[in-house]
């Protein structure tokens, strides 16, 4: 496994991080069985948010922490807040609210990281200011981030606050990769050209933002998964080529080639099987070749101009 710098904490987070939206689909002792697997495969870091499973999830995390709090000092611990009833809420007042609540359903005193979930058009980046730093001079958080902002977005709400943004969440895989296309495609009529994250990759390389990768291995918007599914036969076909030549399970391979790229990568899975979870920490002491990384697009059906 591999792990990343992360200022302002004392852990280091792993590059395969296991997203926990599915935990309020589990018992207890399949949430146990599911947070082992991932530590003993190197996997330290563990991704919620508020609205997973109207904050199940986090109760049920929290209920296995309670078993084994010692556990506790080898986790980096995200949640996110900012949806609610039918809106987005950058409020002070709500952000203060959620995050108490998180720390409760945890059972944790503090979160390692703290995203904002989803831009809020209203956002008064002043007020979002006074909340973060409520919450790390209070201790209950201790480094901040955003999900699904574009680079204006980051950069408006980082003119006004007194820490670094340190990680924006974005769907990315293998079927869903505009954040790439438009970079390929500048200046072209084709339609990867179209800019739809305003070059926000390339802003997070330059400023070491943390590119946190969701739904690794799904096509559209939560469409299914693109593993063994015909319509991406030739995709599949590489994938399973790439497998067999380096020992590992398909999904092991796209979850390489997000990490492939050159800046601060982490994959966010989705899986509670703990077989996949097993397989997938594999993915990071995989690198993967330029010629590899460009047969995977191609074969995912992207032409280069």
């Amino acid at each position: 496994m591999k792990y990343l710098e992360w200022e302002g904490t004392k852990s280091k987070p792993s590059v395969i991080g296991l997203g926990c939206m599915r935990m309020a689909d589990l018992s207890f002792e399949e949430a146990d069985r599911v947070v082992k697997t991932a530590l003993d495969s190197g996997i330290n870091f563990f991704d919620h948010a508020d609205i997973y499973g109207g904050g199940k999830s986090e109760s049920i995390f929290g209920k296995v922490l309670s078993k084994q709090p010692s556990v506790r000092s080898r986790m980096f611990i995200q949640s996110k807040c900012a949806i609610h009833d039918g809106m987005y809420d950058f409020s002070k007042a709500h952000i203060l609210k959620s995050v108490d609540g998180i720390l409760s359903r945890l059972g944790t005193d503090h979160l390692d990281s703290l995203l904002l979930h989803r831009p809020d058009p209203l956002m008064e980046p002043d007020e979002v200011n006074q909340a973060f730093s409520e919450l790390y001079k209070a201790g209950k958080v201790l480094s901040f981030g955003v999900s699904n902002m574009n680079r204006f977005q980051i950069e408006l709400l980082q003119s006004s606050l007194d820490y670094q943004i340190l990680a924006d969440q974005m769907q990315m895989s293998l079927a869903h990769t505009p954040m790439i296309d438009e970079g390929i495609n500048v200046n072209t009529h084709f339609d990867g050209a179209v800019t739809r994250s305003s070059g926000t990759l390339e802003y997070c390389r330059q400023n070491g933002i943390v590119v946190q990768c969701w739904s690794p291995i799904q096509k559209g918007f939560f469409g299914g998964p693109f593993i063994g599914d015909p319509s991406y036969s030739q995709l599949n076909d590489v994938l399973n080529t790439l497998a067999e030549h380096y020992h590992v399970t398909a999904d092991a391979i796209a979850y390489a080639w997000l990490l492939r790229y050159p800046a601060k990568m982490q994959v966010i899975l989705g899986t509670m099987n703990t077989c996949r979870i097993s397989n997938a920490a594999k993915a990071a002491d995989i690198k993967l070749t330029r010629e590899e990384w460009y047969s995977l697009y191609k074969a995912a059906g992207n032409n280069l101009p």
